[in-house]
C-alpha cells in the first residue's frame, strides 16, 4: 500500500530516550509515512536528535516551539504544517511508545477504504481485541469511566473517547475551527472527537494494546483528568440543554 501523504504526528517533551525507538518503529512499520516531530523546547536535547535524525532521512521533519504549550497545542501546529505540506492524512502517536506503531497500517487501511464516510479512526483500548499493559486496575477504571462518562454526556459513538493514537483527514481537520479550540491538555482529543462527530463522518476503533511507558516520565496529572471531566461536564450540559428545549421550540 503506498500511501506518499500520510504524516505521523509526534508531540515531545524531555523524550529523549524514546525518540529515536519509536520514529525507528513507525519507519518500519509504514515506510512510506513521513514524520514530524513537534518539540516543545526540551531541556534534555530530544529536538537536538531530533534534528539528527532528520537530517539522515528526508522523511523525518522537526518543528522547534519554545516553551512547554501543551498537547493541543502541539497537535494543532502539527495540523498547520501539514496542511502547509499538502499531506492528506495526519496521524498523532505519542512518543513514549505506548502506542503500537504496528498498528498503523490498519488504521490506515480503514482510512483511506471508507474515505468520504470515515472521519477518524481510533487505536482503541475499550473495544475488543484492545487493552492495556502495566496499567493498575483504578488506572483502568479511571479511564473506561472517564470515556463512559463522555460519551453519555457528549452522545459521540466511541468507546475510547480520551485515546490518543489516531488518524484523521486533514482536509477534515481544516472545517472543524481548531482556532476556537480551549482545550490545550489531553482533553483535546475528546474536544476532537465531538467535533469531528457533529459532522456526521463515522468514527471506527481500532483496537490497539496500548503499554504504560517505560522510560521517561508521565504527562499526565490529575489536574489534567479535573480539567478534561469539567469541559466534559459543561458540554454535556450545553448539550442536553439544546436536545431539551427543541419541543418548546416546536410548540412555541
Amino acid at each position: 500500500m503506498t500511501l506518499p501523504s500520510v504524516l505521523v504526528i509526534i508531540p515531545t517533551y524531555n523524550e529523549s530516550e524514546n525518540i529515536r525507538p519509536i520514529i525507528g518503529r513507525v519507519l518500519a512499520a509504514a515506510p512510506e509515512v513521513s514524520v514530524l516531530v513537534v518539540d516543545d523546547g526540551s531541556p534534555d536535547g530530544t529536538g537536538r536528535i531530533a534534528d539528527e535524525l532528520a537530517e539522515a532521512d528526508a522523511r523525518i521533519h522537526v518543528l522547534h516551539r519554545t516553551g512547554k504549550g501543551g498537547l493541543g497545542a502541539a497537535y494543532l501546529a502539527g495540523f498547520d504544517w501539514a496542511g502547509a505540506h499538502d499531506f492528506e492524512y495526519v496521524v498523532e502517536l505519542d512518543a513514549d511508545g505506548s502506542h503500537p506503531p504496528e498498528v498503523l497500517p490498519r488504521m490506515l487501511a480503514v482510512m483511506t477504504e471508507g474515505a468520504g464516510a470515515v472521519g477518524g479512526v481510533i487505536g482503541s483500548r475499550w473495544v475488543d481485541g484492545g487493552g492495556v499493559v502495566n496499567w493498575p486496575l483504578t488506572r483502568q477504571l479511571i479511564s473506561r469511566g472517564g470515556s463512559t462518562y463522555a460519551r453519555i454526556m457528549l452522545g459521540v459513538p466511541v468507546k475510547d473517547v480520551t485515546a490518543g493514537y489516531r488518524v484523521y483527514p486533514t482536509a477534515l481537520l481544516a472545517t472543524l475551527g481548531l482556532d476556537s479550540l480551549e482545550s490545550k491538555g489531553y482533553c483535546f482529543q475528546i474536544d476532537l472527537t465531538r467535533r469531528v462527530a457533529a459532522t456526521g463522518k463515522r468514527l471506527v476503533e481500532v483496537p490497539i494494546e496500548f503499554r504504560e511507558r517505560e522510560r521517561g516520565e508521565s504527562k499526565m496529572s490529575g489536574a489534567i483528568v479535573v480539567e478534561a471531566m469539567g469541559r466534559v461536564t459543561v458540554w454535556g450540559f450545553q448539550r442536553w440543554g439544546r436536545i431539551l428545549s427543541r419541543p418548546f421550540r416546536r410548540n412555541s
